[in-house]
């Protein structure tokens, strides 16, 4: 494992013992709500499934899959 690598793995290994990583993903998922963003995705990736013609059950995995 290269340098960055130990890096990476030694900031997430704190991250999760302090519990912050939780809080950040937390933050982050609020803020992709308040944008926009997931409604945005759900909405594209519909419009993928009409375009596949996977029907409703897929639409609800592909959605799934991403959230």
């Amino acid at each position: 494992m290269n340098k960055d690598a130990q890096m990476r793995a030694a900031i997430n290994q704190k991250l999760i013992e302090t519990g912050e990583r939780e809080c950040l993903k937390e933050l982050l998922r609020a803020k992709l709500i308040e944008c926009g963003w997931k409604d945005q995705l759900k909405s594209h990736c519909k419009e993928f499934e009409v375009s596949l013609d996977f029907g409703i059950n897929g639409t609800l995995l592909i959605i799934h899959q991403i959230c």
